[in-house]
């Protein structure tokens, strides 16, 4: 319960900061849409030209950019804007703040700032979903409402767990700034289902560096095309990566030397 309050706290002071900005807010809305035209858009042109992307169809294309878009805004929202201010603390020692609080280092850097603005990108991702699916005709059922839900927190915690394995190694290599933009270009390759991969990219995205475990694995889970079995992998796979992330960030806390060095 004592992370529920702290979490509601940062929250709250969150929600303050960008009431002082409302302008910034309706602008950053208002680019999220075009954005999103643009996407639909690329999707248009694409089944101009055929019927099926990798035997998927328009309106699982458009699910599947729901899901993509829903697990990219937990990301903008949490992990993005927390990096830059994170990497600056390990150069000059600030991280001292954080580690001195007695609450978890990797928790508060987590969610010291929280961009309160992409809630509407949440929004907008479940509507994606809804149309999407209602296009394809499908029918979801209990089950697999919750099969999509258990393997889309599963899968975010896994993109969760690549970023603070990408910023733990400015503990080792503190000038490392391009963390973001390399766990962005690896999620990117989410956007699409991993059937119009090659079969050696499809495992690696899949296995290796499971970027398909956030986006295409949840929707295959809506469609009721996942067995129990793949479901209960798939959320092993979250809760592993989660722990070995753990792992590795308290080995390189241990290695942080902070500012009277």
């Amino acid at each position: 319960m004592r992370y529920f309050r702290l979490l509601a706290t940062l929250l709250k002071v969150n929600i303050q900061m960008s009431l002082a900005y409302r302008a910034d807010t309706v602008v950053n809305i208002l680019l999220n849409l075009m954005w999103l035209g643009w996407e639909l858009l690329g999707l248009s042109i694409i089944f101009n030209n055929t019927e099926t992307l990798g035997g998927w169809g328009p309106g699982e294309l458009i699910a599947l950019l729901g899901v993509f878009r829903l697990v990219n805004t937990m990301m903008a929202a949490l992990i993005w804007p927390n990096t830059e201010k994170f990497n600056q603390s390990v150069r000059d020692g600030s991280l001292d703040y954080t580690l001195l609080q007695p609450v978890n280092s990797m928790f508060l850097v987590t969610f010291s700032r929280i961009t309160v603005w992409r809630i509407w990108d949440l929004v907008l991702a479940f509507i994606l979903i809804a149309v999407g699916v209602a296009m394809t005709g499908a029918t979801a059922t209990a089950v697999s409402i919750l099969n999509f839900v258990l393997l889309t927190v599963s899968g975010t915690i896994v993109i969760y767990s690549l970023w603070i394995v990408l910023i733990a190694f400015t503990f080792w290599f503190t000038k490392f700034d391009n963390n973001v933009t390399i766990l962005q270009a690896l999620l990117d390759a989410g956007r699409y289902p991993v059937t119009v991969y090659p079969v050696w990219l499809r495992i690696i995205v899949t296995y290796l560096i499971p970027i398909a475990v956030a986006t295409t694995i949840p929707l295959q889970a809506l469609r009721g095309e996942l067995g129990l079995g793949s479901v209960v992998t798939f959320i092993g796979i979250g809760i592993a990566s989660f722990l070995a992330a753990s792992s590795v960030w308290k080995v390189g806390v241990k290695r942080y030397s902070g500012a009277s060095s």
